[in-house]
Protein backbone atom coordinates (compact mmCIF):
# COMPACT_ATOMS: atom_id res chain seq x y z
CA UNK A 1 0.00 0.00 0.00
CA UNK A 2 1.61 3.42 -1.28
CA UNK A 3 1.11 6.65 1.51
CA UNK A 4 0.06 8.72 -1.53
CA UNK A 5 -2.86 6.25 -2.15
CA UNK A 6 -3.81 6.05 1.73
CA UNK A 7 -3.68 9.70 1.86
CA UNK A 8 -5.39 10.39 -0.97
CA UNK A 9 -8.25 7.96 0.43
CA UNK A 10 -8.07 9.63 3.52
CA UNK A 11 -9.55 12.82 2.30
CA UNK A 12 -12.38 14.33 4.32
CA UNK A 13 -11.40 11.77 7.26
CA UNK A 14 -10.09 12.52 10.73
CA UNK A 15 -6.33 12.30 11.26
CA UNK A 16 -3.71 12.93 13.91
CA UNK A 17 -0.45 14.23 13.23
CA UNK A 18 2.61 14.29 14.74
CA UNK A 19 5.13 16.49 14.04
CA UNK A 20 8.85 15.87 14.36
CA UNK A 21 8.76 18.96 16.95
CA UNK A 22 6.21 17.30 19.16
CA UNK A 23 3.47 19.42 18.35
CA UNK A 24 0.16 17.12 17.71
CA UNK A 25 -2.75 18.03 15.06
CA UNK A 26 -5.79 16.77 14.91
CA UNK A 27 -7.88 17.49 11.95
CA UNK A 28 -10.05 16.73 8.69
CA UNK A 29 -7.56 16.15 6.11
CA UNK A 30 -8.64 18.76 3.05
CA UNK A 31 -5.86 17.99 0.47
CA UNK A 32 -2.44 16.56 0.30
CA UNK A 33 -0.02 16.51 -2.84
CA UNK A 34 3.30 14.08 -3.96
CA UNK A 35 5.42 15.86 -1.19
CA UNK A 36 2.83 14.97 1.83
CA UNK A 37 2.45 18.13 2.36
CA UNK A 38 -1.54 18.40 3.47
CA UNK A 39 -4.48 20.94 4.24
CA UNK A 40 -6.73 19.93 7.82
CA UNK A 41 -10.02 21.73 8.42
CA UNK A 42 -11.53 22.10 12.15
CA UNK A 43 -8.30 21.52 13.60
CA UNK A 44 -6.95 21.07 17.65
CA UNK A 45 -3.07 22.04 17.89
CA UNK A 46 -1.55 20.64 21.41
CA UNK A 47 2.07 21.94 22.30
CA UNK A 48 4.84 19.48 22.58
CA UNK A 49 4.53 19.06 26.44
CA UNK A 50 0.23 18.68 26.09
CA UNK A 51 -0.76 21.91 28.58
CA UNK A 52 -1.75 24.10 25.53
CA UNK A 53 -4.36 23.82 22.78
CA UNK A 54 -5.71 25.70 20.03
CA UNK A 55 -8.29 25.71 17.71
CA UNK A 56 -8.17 26.43 13.79
CA UNK A 57 -10.06 26.48 11.02
CA UNK A 58 -7.67 25.07 9.11
CA UNK A 59 -3.98 24.72 8.78
CA UNK A 60 -1.37 23.77 6.07
CA UNK A 61 1.87 21.01 7.45
CA UNK A 62 4.48 21.07 5.39
CA UNK A 63 5.11 17.04 4.60
CA UNK A 64 8.95 17.23 5.59
CA UNK A 65 8.24 18.37 9.07
CA UNK A 66 5.47 15.16 10.12
CA UNK A 67 6.59 12.50 11.93
CA UNK A 68 3.57 9.97 11.64
CA UNK A 69 -0.44 10.16 10.86
CA UNK A 70 -2.53 8.18 12.60
CA UNK A 71 -5.35 7.57 10.38
CA UNK A 72 -8.88 5.56 10.86
CA UNK A 73 -9.01 2.06 10.56
CA UNK A 74 -11.61 2.24 8.19
CA UNK A 75 -9.87 4.39 5.63
CA UNK A 76 -6.93 1.84 5.24
CA UNK A 77 -9.73 -1.25 4.69
CA UNK A 78 -10.85 0.88 1.90
CA UNK A 79 -7.39 1.15 0.71
CA UNK A 80 -6.82 -2.88 0.69
CA UNK A 81 -10.06 -3.19 -1.03
CA UNK A 82 -8.76 -1.16 -4.06
CA UNK A 83 -5.20 -2.91 -4.01
CA UNK A 84 -7.33 -5.85 -4.40
CA UNK A 85 -9.73 -5.05 -6.73
CA UNK A 86 -6.63 -2.96 -8.70
CA UNK A 87 -4.75 -6.31 -8.51
CA UNK A 88 -7.79 -8.79 -9.88
CA UNK A 89 -7.97 -6.46 -12.91
CA UNK A 90 -4.04 -7.00 -14.00
CA UNK A 91 -4.76 -10.87 -13.44
CA UNK A 92 -7.54 -10.68 -15.76
CA UNK A 93 -5.29 -8.58 -17.95
CA UNK A 94 -2.46 -10.98 -17.87
CA UNK A 95 -5.21 -14.08 -18.48
CA UNK A 96 -5.58 -12.82 -21.38
CA UNK A 97 -2.78 -11.83 -23.26
CA UNK A 98 -1.26 -15.24 -22.09
CA UNK A 99 -4.19 -17.14 -23.96
CA UNK A 100 -3.40 -15.29 -27.37
CA UNK A 101 0.81 -15.95 -26.89
CA UNK A 102 -0.13 -20.08 -26.34
CA UNK A 103 -2.45 -20.08 -30.09
CA UNK A 104 0.67 -18.55 -31.69
CA UNK A 105 -1.15 -15.16 -32.63
CA UNK A 106 1.06 -12.25 -33.91
CA UNK A 107 4.13 -14.15 -34.40
CA UNK A 108 2.97 -16.36 -37.58
CA UNK A 109 5.79 -18.63 -39.26
CA UNK A 110 8.45 -16.36 -38.88
CA UNK A 111 8.92 -16.89 -35.05
CA UNK A 112 9.85 -20.78 -35.85
CA UNK A 113 13.52 -21.71 -35.47
CA UNK A 114 14.58 -18.77 -36.87
CA UNK A 115 14.42 -19.97 -40.58
CA UNK A 116 12.69 -17.19 -41.61
CA UNK A 117 11.17 -17.02 -45.29
CA UNK A 118 11.95 -20.68 -46.27
CA UNK A 119 9.24 -21.78 -43.95
CA UNK A 120 6.59 -20.42 -46.42
CA UNK A 121 8.07 -22.09 -48.92
CA UNK A 122 9.78 -20.36 -51.98
CA UNK A 123 8.38 -20.75 -55.53
CA UNK A 124 7.49 -24.55 -55.99
CA UNK A 125 6.05 -25.83 -52.18
CA UNK A 126 7.71 -26.77 -49.50
CA UNK A 127 10.86 -29.39 -50.51
CA UNK A 128 13.29 -27.24 -49.55
CA UNK A 129 12.28 -27.14 -45.64
CA UNK A 130 12.31 -31.27 -46.20
CA UNK A 131 15.83 -31.57 -47.15
CA UNK A 132 16.74 -28.69 -44.91
CA UNK A 133 14.85 -30.94 -41.51
CA UNK A 134 16.61 -34.52 -42.95
CA UNK A 135 19.66 -32.67 -42.58
CA UNK A 136 19.36 -31.38 -39.17
CA UNK A 137 17.83 -34.60 -37.55
CA UNK A 138 21.24 -36.37 -39.14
Amino acid sequence: MLPLSLLRTAQNHPMLVELKNGETYNGHLVSCDSWMNINLREVICTSRDGDKFWRMPECYIRGSTIKYLRIPDEVIDMVKEDVQMKSRGRGEMKGRGQSQRGRGSGRGTFGRGGRGPAALGRGGGNQGNKSQNKARTK
